[in-house]
């Protein structure tokens, strides 16, 4: 029998259903972002020129307007108001609950915790004296993750090295003494690796404690702590932070070939880990709510100073960056997200947890940012992406030439956000002027006498900059 009204009819619904998937094909491509890899850069420098007068405005508002001073004021009343806050204790829970009301009042968006797991390191009563060749009180701090010592202290005699090699040289003298590392300050990369293993190299001596040379430049008798790590199968032996002084007089006295005898004393233990929490809020986005620009410092800090530099200053900007663009009434494109971190002083574990509970998501992060190497005069950007996503961050930066801040550097740093520039995430951090960050860091002299308002001013401007126009430009960086 004749089947022509039938194939008719069945060429029309075919038809019909292929227009419809070539429609829906096409709002696809409409909706999703033209790629960068493809475009000229001149195209793009267009496109990012059109954002000079918001940056202006950001500028102005940040540096001159009303909001003048305001990230300085904001951080000094925490830091007064909370102090110092490590990693487990009362102090950082009082701080995140702090930042959660004051995220609120200031009317940012989703505002909300994150919990984490975080270590507890207690720091106890300690002390040290010299015995002999006379008597004199140390300076010190213990390390985070030392171990005590037994109640009444260790009691030995001192050997003094320069660096690991001389201590591997000579490891037959070293069992039951105490280790001094005298080590001379390179820099702060290449010199904190004394911190961080000294113990266990001067343990698998035979060493019964180590005292380890403040890592700075600069020293007025100032212990600066930090966290370092056992290694597995090596006796875990008391360790704590000298200063420059005490070291370079303990070198000098065993060159004359004094015998130094020192009593240590510490009370320091490990606690079960406890709950903590990452500090998040938003502006949400406009057109790609999912897509996100991460702002970023660490709220938790060590247990002596204010925290006010290491790294309340982190903080504040990248609060500061999302009120200076509420302010305003900017929404960018893309979420921006500033995430205050919990536990990073132990090495980045509420920021490592993050990670985990987020990188399902990671192909919507656009560009993630770390403030924690000061708040002093800032001089640009430290950069690691794709070099067409550096060719895009350079033209960006020159929407600061008003405030002379335009310089991109290689290798964005930061310990919070380094598993997101690993995975292919482009990451940026402040670079500062920070000749003297290294001065205060980790020590008693970190309080908001370092901080100065009209640097802060000046952070704050570009880390707003920054993250509104990349959240809003009309492409993610390309990878």
């Amino acid at each position: 029998m004749p089947m022509t009204g039938n194939k008719s009819m069945c060429l029309n619904s075919i038809s019909q259903v292929l227009l419809t998937l070539l429609i829906l094909h096409c709002l696809q491509c409409h909706s999703r972002p033209h790629s960068y890899d493809s475009k000229p850069l001149s195209e793009i420098s267009k496109e990012i020129f059109k954002y000079s007068d918001i940056a202006q405005r950001i500028i102005n508002l940040a540096v001159h307007g009303k909001a003048q001073n305001r990230s300085y004021e904001r951080l000094a009343e925490f830091t007064d108001t909370i102090g110092n806050r490590v990693s487990g204790s009362k102090n950082l829970d009082l701080a995140i609950k702090y930042m959660y009301n004051a995220l609120t009042q200031d009317r940012l968006e989703n505002v909300h915790l994150e919990q984490v797991k975080i270590p507890h390191w207690v720091r106890g009563e300690e002390s040290a004296v010299m015995l002999l060749p006379r008597n004199h009180t140390l300076a010190i701090l213990g390390l985070g993750s030392s171990v005590g010592t037994p109640p009444g202290g260790i009691e030995a005699e001192v050997m003094v090295v320069e660096s690991f090699e001389e201590l591997q040289k000579r490891a037959s003298e070293a069992k039951g003494k105490i280790v001094v590392y005298n080590q001379p300050f390179v820099s702060y990369g290449e010199t904190v690796a004394y911190r961080a293993s000294g113990a266990s190299e001067a343990a698998k001596a035979g060493a019964v404690a180590s005292l380890i040379r403040s890592v700075t430049p600069f020293s007025i008798n100032s212990p600066h702590t930090g966290w370092q790590w056992y290694q597995p199968g090596v006796p875990q032996i008391p360790t704590a932070c000298i200063t420059v002084e005490d070291a370079q007089m303990m070198a000098r006295m065993v060159r004359r070939g004094q015998r130094i005898v020192v009593r240590l004393t510490m009370g320091a233990q490990t606690l079960p880990d406890v709950d903590s929490y990452n500090t998040v809020a938003e502006i949400t986005g406009s057109k790609h709510p999912e897509q996100v620009v991460l702002l970023s410092g660490h709220l938790d800090s060590w247990d002596v100073g204010q925290g006010a530099m290491d790294d309340g200053g982190g903080v504040a900007i990248s609060w500061e960056a999302l009120s200076l663009i509420r302010d305003l009434g900017l929404r960018p494109k893309r979420t921006l997200r500033t995430v205050l971190w919990s536990a990073e002083e132990p090495g980045g574990v509420g920021a490592a947890q993050y990670f985990q509970q987020h990188k399902a998501n990671i192909s919507n992060f656009d560009l993630v940012m770390e403030s924690d190497l000061g708040t002093f005069s800032p001089l640009g950007l430290q950069f690691t992406g794709s070099d067409k996503a550096r060719g895009i961050m350079k033209e960006l930066m020159k929407l600061l030439a008003p405030i002379n801040v335009t310089s991109l550097e290689e290798h964005g740093e930061g310990t919070d956000i380094n598993m997101w520039m690993k995975a292919g995430v482009p990451g940026a951090s402040l670079h500062t002027a920070d000749q003297r960050y290294f001065w205060f860091h980790h020590s008693d002299g970190d309080t908001m006498s370092v901080q100065n308002p009209e640097e802060m001013n000046l952070c704050s401007a570009v880390w707003a900059v920054v993250a509104y126009v990349v959240a809003d430009l009309e492409e993610m960086l390309p990878r």
